[in-house]
């Protein structure tokens, strides 16, 4: 079986990637990418030219973006069950919440965490529309629980848990009541509590 290696920092979405690689259960060796003297050195940067963590590599084959790497496991260990099959209704689902997540919800929770206005003239020109638009339509999504896709979890609520909370820890995304319950279910997951502990334990994150 090929090497799973993962690039990571504790401060950084690599924590993400942890969790996802603690889902499918299969060894993986943790390479920590300082800030300070590796991020930007040569030896990484032939890893990821962007210079940004995390980055996994599979044997040969090296993944960047966060999404992308728990999409490409969810696909690598279909036993897991982490995504609906290829042949199901609901991986359009999947679809659609993996690319939301990465797309008009980064956006918008970059937006307020610079202080960036997206004003009623502006939002159709932008991806992630207005911000309160993209809270709503989470909001929505959510209600109708228990996950994004129907009954079965997958990595799309792997990384809008994450992203929620992440948030709304760090006051980027307001803390509506359907997100709170959602991110504090989806963490009790035992993945995430054992990967949460081996990131704390190199770098615990403020309460």
């Amino acid at each position: 079986m090929s090497t799973l290696t993962l690039y990571t920092n504790p401060w950084s979405r690599g924590r993400i990637a942890r969790w996802m690689l603690e889902e499918i259960g299969q060894p993986y060796e943790a390479v920590v990418i300082s800030y300070e003297k590796d991020i930007k050195s040569p030896d990484y940067l032939a890893i990821n030219p962007m210079g940004k963590v995390p980055a996994l590599k599979h044997g040969d084959m090296v993944i960047t973006e966060v999404a992308a790497i728990c999409t490409y496991l969810a696909d690598q260990f279909p036993d897991k069950n982490l995504a609906p099959p290829v042949d199901s209704p609901l991986r359009g689902c999947y679809y659609r919440w993996l690319f939301f997540i990465a797309g008009p919800l980064e956006m918008a929770t970059t937006a307020t965490a610079f202080n960036w206005e997206i004003t009623e003239k502006s939002a159709s020109s932008i991806g992630s529309g207005r911000v309160i638009d993209v809270m709503s339509t989470l909001e929505s999504a959510l209600k109708k629980g228990p996950y994004l896709c129907g009954d079965q979890f997958t990595v799309a609520d792997l990384l809008l848990a994450s992203n929620l909370g992440w948030g709304m820890q760090f006051k980027t995304i307001e803390p509506r009541p359907v997100f709170s319950e959602y991110v504090e279910r989806i963490q009790t997951r035992p993945a995430h509590k054992r990967a949460t502990e081996l990131d704390d334990a190199l770098a615990p994150l403020p309460g």
